[in-house]
């Protein structure tokens, strides 16, 4: 049997770790040994205010159970800050959990740009932000463990979050990115598109949903793509109330037009191209191209230099 899945001497870097799936990340790092960053701004839901209470508070939980942890108040979207200030507590970091964010919901007749773009800086710049201060640290040392926060809306949509849904599944884009950019310094970078009892769903759910949706149930996936033994990357995983699912892209057939075509063909074929029947997994650009040219060539289609 394998043994624990121990974080001693490394050191974690948690955004939004005052309260929800982040304050539950920290507890839980801190007991199988790691060193913890407990950053929370404090602020109100849709990102007003700001307090050194919740961070505060996990941090002083963290020190009751015998674990090591401090508390940084900046905004994530200062990512510099944060990382600078593990690395003069602690002289490294290890693991970055970047899941702060906020909420400002509204209908596309009633959304402005201050919504819009605040949504857009707590949450996609924000990881960008931490996850670029870290970076070069990771590099060095060759290592590091990345997990990303994207969201059921940001991947399916959702009615009110045009806002939320973009900038969420932009972080998974970024995660792809990322990853292949982190494979040769062993620097593992994945998304997770969590449900689980936090602010942002404690208004939408029954007591009873909320229940079973308990932030605990994240913890242990999170553990998971944080430790040194896992090798996955570029990956997303939904979660929620106990169940983990990987995803993957799925594309369908299509059809190849060999010779000129017109929008009317494309109407007259258009069944084809909606049929999942036959269907392949796609993992990149590349594998899109190298699809075509092999078409092109089953057409008698000269082949193009690459």
């Amino acid at each position: 049997m394998a043994g624990q899945l121990r974080f001693d001497n490394r050191v974690v870097v948690i955004t939004g770790a005052g309260s929800g799936l982040g304050k539950a990340y920290a507890l839980e790092f801190a007991k199988r040994g790691a060193k913890v960053v407990v950053n929370d701004l404090g602020c109100s839901i849709s990102g007003e205010i700001s307090s050194k209470i919740p961070a505060d508070a996990t941090v002083a939980e963290i020190k009751q159970l015998g674990g090591i942890a401090f508390a940084n108040y900046d905004s994530a979207e200062f990512g510099h800050k944060i990382i600078q200030s593990a690395l003069e507590h602690f002289g490294r970091v290890d693991v970055v959990i970047n899941n702060a964010g906020v909420l400002r919901d509204n209908s596309m007749v009633k959304i402005s740009e201050n919504d819009w773009d605040t949504i857009m800086k707590f949450h996609l710049k924000t990881t960008f932000s931490v996850t670029k201060a870290a970076w070069a640290h990771m590099k060095k040392q060759k290592y590091g463990r990345i997990i990303n926060t994207s969201s059921g809306a940001g991947l399916y949509g959702n009615f009110g979050q045009a806002n939320y849904s973009s900038a969420k599944i932009g972080i998974h884009g970024f995660t792809q990115t990322t990853a292949r950019e982190g494979e040769k310094n062993n620097i593992k970078v994945n998304t997770i598109a969590p449900i689980g009892a936090s602010r942002m769903t404690s208004g939408i759910f029954t007591k009873d949903i909320l229940e079973m949706l308990s932030a605990e149930k994240i913890v242990p996936l999170v553990v998971c793509l944080a430790h040194e033994s896992c090798n996955e990357s570029g990956s997303l995983f939904e979660t929620s109330g106990g169940w983990i699912a990987k995803l993957r892209w799925q594309r369908g057939k299509g059809i190849f037009f060999s010779k000129n075509f017109t929008a009317e063909d494309v109407e007259m074929q258009w069944n084809t191209i909606n049929s999942f029947e036959h269907c392949d997994y796609p993992k990149n650009s590349i594998d899109t191209l190298q699809k075509v040219v092999a078409l092109a060539e089953e057409a008698n289609i000269p082949k193009p230099k690459l």
